[in-house]
């Protein structure tokens, strides 16, 4: 499968060339995240590449929560790094079978995960951003969940991201953990 790296400054590369022109052909490629990537970096993307923020209808909201907070030292008390992640929801007996695919992004410690949605933007832009494993739970007589190594495709990244930073539309005042 192709590859992009995604850099800490915002910028796409492809076999240690940088992305210029055309973003939307990497779409479909694989992503690698070098190191010293941020949430603050996602945002440089797609300042970079702004064909992206056409992509999702919460672009606007979130640039606009991006551009408000400060230029550096965003991080959240008690979380190491955020973590995207993948599910795989599969439901049978009883009832119809149904299968559901989705993404999450948590903040991470250790072992421990957290929503974020309970954190303010301007407490995420500056932790580290890693690529999580895929989670795959079977609802039936009993729940089995399984946990594998997983990949994302550039639109899944920026899919997965963006839709959860949307639910981060409160005001400061009303952050739960803070």
């Amino acid at each position: 499968m192709n590859t992009v790296t995604l850099k800490s400054d915002g910028a796409l590369q492809q076999d240690d060339t940088p992305v210029a022109t055309d973003p939307l052909r990497f779409l479909g490629h694989k992503v690698e995240l070098s190191p010293g990537y941020t949430l603050r970096s996602f945002f440089k993307m797609i300042e970079r590449y702004p064909v992206f923020a056409q992509l999702n209808a919460f672009f606007p909201e979130c640039l606009d929560l991006y551009r408000s907070c400060p230029d550096g030292e965003c991080l959240a008390p008690g979380m190491g790094h955020l973590e995207l992640f993948k599910t795989v929801e599969m439901r049978g007996f009883p009832g119809e079978p149904h299968l559901e695919i989705y993404h999450t992004l948590c903040g991470v410690d250790g072992k421990e995960t957290c929503e974020i949605k309970a954190f303010p933007l301007d407490s995420l832009l500056d932790m580290p951003v890693r690529i999580g494993k895929l989670k795959h739970v079977v609802f039936g007589d009993k729940v089995d969940a399984l946990e594998f190594d997983t990949i994302f495709n550039l639109f899944e990244f920026i899919e997965g991201i963006v839709w959860q930073l949307s639910f981060h539309r409160s005001p400061k005042e009303c952050a739960l953990r803070r």
